[in-house]
């Protein structure tokens, strides 16, 4: 949650006391864990000893976010930056988290904590990936740039790139950037899903079908992925896993999204054609823009 102290401190930065210390310590294990509701109690019982906290109330935001409790999530980052805190680290993991609702206030946290922390790859990169989901795409270039100098073998960095590099429509340059995050990183299906999204942006229909694949085998709640790559395989006429990724779809979509998995399964036990078409001009580009826009 916090960068180096001594440096922070040295600066004139508030750092977290020694009970604020101790709280994130003990959680710590917990999250490694993915117990967050155990760590979203001991926070929330943390907070009322320490209701001015910035760190309790931005870890117990990230906890809350992780149970799915997004509006309660929302107001704890929000409460934590009001606080008016100067750790890099705190602010931008409370600014990229408000970016999510697209609160204005995000971009003044990330941009502080780059400022504050030029050397911090977390900074840059956040405030990166930030600035290349508003558009500003040469600025969040320079920032991600700065940031895989700081950190090359950060997988994240190289995907933010990729992002960066497909939002400005330079394809080719964001397989790159991709294929080095799953590289570093092969069990993030996120990554792979959006390598293979790229590639059938380019028309590469083979190495779409491979990742697609892969990505979701791994993410295997991922209902659009599995769509993804049981249209890019019956497309290839590889039907026993284009079937298969089908029915992996059928059992995630049950009472929710069934209506796209019929449309999908339609085109499928049609011609070859129509699963390209429907690939190509449909799901594919809206699960695409989609994923660019926004990172679980």
């Amino acid at each position: 949650m916090v960068m180096d102290e001594d440096g922070l401190e040295g600066r004139g930065v508030r750092v977290p006391t020694d009970a604020e210390e101790a709280i994130l310590q003990r959680t710590l294990e917990m999250a490694r864990d993915g117990e967050w509701d155990q760590v979203a109690d001991v926070l929330r019982e943390a907070l009322s000893d320490h209701p001015e906290s910035p760190y309790v109330l931005c870890w117990l935001g990230m906890a809350e976010r992780e149970l799915g409790m997004d509006g309660i999530a929302y107001e704890r980052f929000k409460q934590a930056l009001a606080l008016e805190p100067e750790d890099p680290v705190l602010l931008s993991t409370a600014g990229t988290a408000l970016a999510r609702f697209d609160d204005p206030a995000a971009e003044a946290a990330l941009r502080t904590a780059a400022m504050v922390a030029p050397e911090l790859a977390q900074a840059r990169w956040m405030y990166g990936a930030y600035l290349i989901r508003e558009g500003m795409l040469e600025k969040g270039m320079e920032e991600l740039d700065a940031a895989v100098r700081l950190d090359p073998e950060n997988p994240t960095i190289h995907l933010e790139r990729g992002v960066g590099r497909a939002m400005g429509g330079e394809l080719e340059a964001a397989t790159h950037a991709l294929a080095t995050s799953a590289e570093l990183d092969p069990e993030d299906g996120w990554a792979l899903i959006l390598l293979g999204l790229t590639w059938l942006e380019l028309g590469e229909l083979e190495e779409a079908a491979r990742h697609l694949e892969e990505g979701a085998r791994l993410r295997v709640d991922d209902l659009e992925a599995q769509l993804l790559a049981a249209l890019v395989l019956a497309v290839l006429e590889v039907h026993g896993s284009a079937l298969e990724m089908l029915e992996r779809a059928r059992l995630q979509a049950q009472g929710a999204d069934e209506t796209l998995v019929l449309e999908v399964e339609d085109r499928i036990e049609g011609s070859g054609e129509e699963a390209l078409a429907f690939l190509r001009n449909s799901l594919g580009p809206s699960s695409f823009r989609a994923r660019l826009r926004h990172r679980p």
